[in-house]
C-alpha cells in the first residue's frame, strides 16, 4: 500500500505537454486533465501557470470545494471544474473568456500528505485569427477553410461544429471515415471533406447549397495525438438577387448615364442602401438595430423583428403577441408610437456573441401575410 501511494504521489513522472488552441473571443476553453489512478484521502487538484506570479490558477479539494485564497487575480471568477471531478476522475479546467494574455504553460497536479504529483502539462495558445467567408444563397457550394500540418496520425479526429447555435455538429471525421451519426439534420447530405486530408492537412469543409440560415460561426476542432487545435470560420450567406432586382439595377445605371436626378433616383438609391451592418463589443449595455422609413403606416399595421436562425426566432413584436422567443425575453425595446413615419428601430439589451445574426424588421397589415416593408440589419457582436 505504501508503495502504491509512493508511485501515486511521485513527482518524477511528467506527462507530455498537450497543445490547446482557441480563438480569442470564444466563450470558454477546456484544458483537459483525466486521471485513472487512485486518489488518497484529502487530495487537492491544483492548476498552475508557470508564466505568472502567483502561479495558482485554480484549486479544488476532494469534497468539491474551490479554494481561491491564493488564486492569481487575472483568473478571478473565470475558472471552474466539474463538481464531481473526483468521482469521474476528470480534473479538466474550464477557462471562460480566454484572451491572448492567457497564453502560457499550465500544469494540472494533485497533492496529498505534503507530496505532489504532476499529471498533465498544457500549452495554451489563444489566437486572434479567424477566417471570414462570404457567399450568396443559390451558389452550388462554399468552402470553410481549416488547415494544419501534413501527414497527420491515422487516429486524428476532426469535428466541425456551429458555435452560435450551441455547438451543434456539422460534420465529423474519425477513424479515417466520416462519422455522421451525430450530425445535425439541417446539414444532412450537404457536407463533405477531402479524401486525403490526413496526408495534406487540408481539413476544410465543403458546404453544399448554402442558405441564409447557414450564416454563423463555425469551429474546426482537430484532435491530433493529445493536442486539441481549433480554428474559427465566420460564414456570411447573403440573400440572392431576385430577377426583378437586376432590372432595377439596370434602370438605375441608365438613370446615372442619362444624368437623371430627382425623386426616382433618390428612392432607388435608398432601396439598395436599405441594409445595415452593426458591430458592437460583447459586454455593452445595449445595441440599436436601425429600421427607418418615410412612409406612413396603415393604422392596423404591426412591426415584427426576427433573426435568421434555423427557426427564424421572433425577437420582438410591436403588439406584444405572437410568441417572442425566450432568448430575447426582457431584452428588447421599441418606441411606442410606431404608426408615424420615422423610426422603428429595436434596442437589444446585453448583447453577446450568440446574438450575432442578420435581423429582419418587417411591417405587416393586420390581415396580410406578406410584409409591406422589410429591412435587414446584420449584427456582429465581438
Amino acid at each position: 500500500m505504501k508503495m502504491l501511494l509512493f508511485l501515486l504521489l511521485s513527482v518524477s513522472q511528467h506527462a507530455l505537454a498537450v497543445v490547446v488552441e482557441v480563438n480569442e473571443g470564444e466563450r470558454s476553453v477546456l484544458l483537459p486533465c483525466l486521471f485513472s489512478g487512485i486518489t488518497p484521502e484529502d487530495t487537492t487538484v491544483m492548476w498552475t501557470c508557470s508564466d505568472l506570479d502567483p502561479k495558482s490558477v485554480h484549486l479544488q479539494g476532494e469534497k468539491g470545494g474551490d479554494d481561491v485564497t491564493g488564486q492569481n487575480q487575472r483568473y478571478s471568477r473565470r475558472t471552474s471544474m466539474n463538481r464531481y471531478a473526483f468521482i469521474i476522475k476528470d480534473f479538466s479546467l474550464t477557462l471562460r473568456k480566454p484572451t491572448k494574455t492567457d497564453s502560457g504553460n499550465y500544469t494540472c497536479s494533485i497533492s496529498a500528505g505534503g507530496k505532489e504529483r504532476r499529471l498533465r502539462d498544457i500549452q495554451l495558445q489563444v489566437k486572434d485569427q479567424q477566417a471570414e467567408v462570404t457567399v450568396r444563397e443559390g451558389s452550388e457550394s462554399v468552402i470553410l477553410p481549416c488547415n494544419t500540418t501534413t501527414d497527420l496520425p491515422e487516429d486524428t479526429t476532426v469535428e466541425w461544429t456551429r458555435s452560435d447555435l450551441g455547438l451543434i455538429t456539422v460534420h465529423e471525421y474519425s477513424n479515417r471515415n466520416d462519422e455522421l451519426m451525430t450530425q445535425d439534420e439541417v446539414y444532412r447530405d450537404r457536407t463533405k471533406m477531402n479524401e486525403d486530408l490526413l496526408r495534406t492537412g487540408d481539413l476544410s469543409l465543403t458546404l453544399k447549397h448554402p442558405k441564409v440560415k447557414d450564416t454563423g460561426r463555425y469551429i474546426c476542432t482537430i484532435y491530433r495525438d493529445k493536442d486539441i487545435l481549433t480554428q474559427k470560420v465566420v460564414l456570411q450567406v447573403n440573400e440572392p438577387f431576385p430577377s426583378w432586382s437586376k432590372v432595377l439595377v439596370g434602370l438605375l445605371v441608365l438613370l446615372v448615364v442619362l444624368g437623371v436626378s430627382g425623386g426616382l433616383f433618390f428612392h432607388l438609391r435608398q432601396y439598395f442602401m436599405s441594409g445595415y451592418k452593426v458591430v458592437v463589443d460583447s459586454g455593452e449595455e445595449s445595441v440599436r438595430l436601425p429600421c427607418k422609413t418615410m412612409v406612413r403606416l396603415p393604422n392596423d399595421a404591426k412591426v415584427e423583428w426576427t433573426d435568421n436562425s434555423i427557426s427564424n426566432r421572433k425577437v420582438h413584436v410591436s403588439d406584444q403577441v405572437g410568441g417572442q422567443d425566450k432568448v430575447y425575453k426582457d431584452r428588447t425595446e421599441m418606441k411606442r408610437n410606431l404608426l408615424k413615419p420615422g423610426d422603428f428601430s429595436l434596442t437589444l439589451k446585453y448583447p453577446t456573441d450568440k446574438d450575432t445574426h442578420t435581423y429582419t424588421c418587417s411591417v405587416y397589415s393586420r390581415e396580410g401575410n406578406q410584409p409591406i416593408m422589410s429591412k435587414k440589419v446584420e449584427l456582429i457582436v465581438k
